[in-house]
């Protein structure tokens, strides 16, 4: 028999709703992007906080740049574009460092990473306010370090937005590191550097606690 939505949180009673607060730590302006959540304009030093209901979701953070937009929220980004509005509700356009989380799993866990799977734009750090519970970042120049078959405007792309093959995209079957996965893997060790790399990029806190995102953290 399957729980209703409304059991499976009775069972959690202790459950909260979860902060996400983002501060832009870089010396530029950006635009987050929260999906589910929308998207707003920091100014270098402003945080903008997210409450996610206290039961089991998903979803993604990352930073847009170079961004213009109108009174009505239309524009463009050179990176990290989501669909030309201000208020994203999808996918962002490549380069861009994701930040992903998944709340009151199995055994009342969440779970949460950085990707480098839709390239690099900017540097982040998820950290969970809970004690004991370990930060994921990635902080290196990975744009700086990016080889030129993949670099943009904007940042570094993913070999599988380069190559758009199964060897780099990982869409069936299983793939293994490539020389660029390696590259990223070195120079941001907490961070997925493809699609498959689970084992040592996907991290653990037991639910119920919040979370500070920095980009550009120092």
């Amino acid at each position: 028999m399957t729980s209703s939505p409304l059991l499976s949180l009775l069972l959690l009673p202790f459950a909260k709703a979860t902060i996400f607060t983002l501060i832009n730590n870089c010396h530029h302006t950006i635009w987050p992007a929260a999906v589910p959540g929308g998207g707003r304009e920091l100014a270098p030093g402003e945080r903008w906080s997210l409450a996610r209901s206290p039961s089991a979701c998903n979803g993604r953070f990352w930073a847009r740049t170079n961004c213009s937009f109108d009174g009505e929220g239309k524009g463009r980004c050179l990176a990290g574009d989501c669909n030309g509005a201000l208020s994203c509700d999808g996918d962002g356009s490549p380069p861009a460092t994701l930040v992903e989380y998944s709340l009151y799993q199995y055994g009342n866990n969440d779970f949460y990473d950085v990707s480098l799977v839709d390239g690099f734009n900017v540097p982040v750090e998820i950290r969970p306010t809970t004690a004991d519970c370990m930060a994921a970042r990635c902080t290196a120049d990975v744009a700086g370090e990016c080889p030129a078959e993949l670099k943009t405007a904007g940042g570094c792309m993913s070999a599988c937005q380069v190559y758009k093959t199964n060897q780099y995209c990982c869409e069936y079957g299983s793939c293994g590191p490539t020389k660029y996965s390696r590259l990223f893997k070195k120079l941001c060790p907490d961070a997925y550097s493809y699609a498959e790399d689970d084992a040592t990029s996907t991290f653990t806190c037991k639910s119920g606690g919040d979370y500070i995102i920095t980009f550009c953290p120092s």
